[in-house]
């Protein structure tokens, strides 16, 4: 990770105490992480769990739960919490919904629909879909966003023109998205660009193919997905179809383009035709190109909620709450 974005993002949220729910906090790492992020300043989490499992979790990583919250999710439904999933779920019933939120993401997620917590992040006890489940029901996805999807931060030392981080989306939700799916992609990634790297995002939509310069029903998608963005985002930098040369290079967006754009050749946002293409390209971009990536972080949700690796370390847990409360700072 590019030490100045994360060092910028610690100071956007030191002492502002921004409140972080961590649902899985029998986890040593997560209960380790907590404790930085407290001591730091850089939030104030509240762990859930049972209060033997955190305990015990905290004695494995030799840390102190002293001034950190610890919430039973067994313990703490009630009808305030489970009003929020209602609202994204109407046919539950009162009982169903306050049974739900003793579930600890599905309580995770109704603290952060409630604005109890500013986010929540979780991920290292619990698979991707299962996260996504939770704030789906709890949290309920942005006004104009109809599907959750991810992107990941790449910082790229030895890029063509200079060090950089470039946003790549999306690497690990959506496996074949459509054309509707890639323009909610598309504009999800441009604000997470905002959010997080404080940059004006510059859009592009890659294929094989540069502004019809092939055909085939795989570009067609694109074609269509631009359309859309454009008709639902008039106001956003986008291009595409753009080949990732015409849409990273300036010299190669000058030879390919007939036209004038504000995107080609000085992207910063990169939207992947499928899930092949993004995943295949971010792992490329990391063990070939020397990338660092951090993510993936989720996007398109009403409040930021971040999923992690279940192989995440304590450094990843923190940059990437730190990264995810940047978002609520900005």
């Amino acid at each position: 990770m590019n030490d100045s974005i994360l060092d910028k993002a610690r100071e956007a949220i030191r002492g502002r105490n921004l409140v972080v729910v961590l649902p899985e906090g029998g986890d040593p790492r997560i209960v380790a992480a907590a404790r930085r992020l407290a001591d730091q300043k850089l939030a104030q989490p509240i762990l859930i769990g049972d209060a033997a499992e955190v305990a015990a979790a905290a004695a494995g990583a030799g840390v102190s739960l002293e001034g950190l919250t610890v919430l039973d999710a067994k313990a703490a439904g009630d009808a305030t919490l489970g009003a929020a999933v209602m609202a994204q779920r109407p046919s539950l019933t009162p009982a169903m919904a306050r049974k739900l939120v003793t579930k600890p993401l599905y309580l995770g997620g109704a603290l952060v629909a409630t604005g109890r917590a500013h986010a929540m992040i979780a991920g290292v006890a619990n698979p991707t879909k299962r996260v996504i489940e939770a704030s789906l029901m709890t949290i309920g996805l942005a006004p104009g966003i109809e599907t959750p999807s991810s992107f990941f931060l790449m910082t790229c030392p030895h890029a063509v023109g200079g060090a950089r981080t470039v946003v790549f989306a999306d690497c690990a939700v959506n496996a074949d998205p459509d054309a509707n799916t890639l323009a909610d992609i598309a504009i999800a990634s441009a604000q997470s660009a905002r959010e997080v790297l404080g940059i004006v995002p510059r859009v592009a939509f890659l294929s094989f193919a540069t502004h019809g310069s092939a055909q085939h029903a795989h570009v067609d998608k694109v074609t269509s997905a631009v359309g859309r963005t454009r008709q639902l985002r008039p106001d956003l930098a986008i291009d595409g179809a753009l080949q990732a040369d015409a849409a990273l290079s300036p010299l190669v967006a000058k030879k390919k383009m007939a036209t004038e754009s504000a995107v080609a050749g000085q992207a910063n946002v990169l939207v992947f035709p499928d899930l092949d293409a993004g995943n295949i390209a971010y792992k490329l971009t990391q063990y070939l190109g020397g990338a660092t990536a951090t993510g993936p972080f989720l996007q398109g949700f009403a409040r930021p909620v971040s999923d992690l690796s279940r192989g995440a370390t304590v450094d990843d847990i923190v940059a990437t709450t730190v990264l995810t409360l940047a978002r609520v700072a900005v």
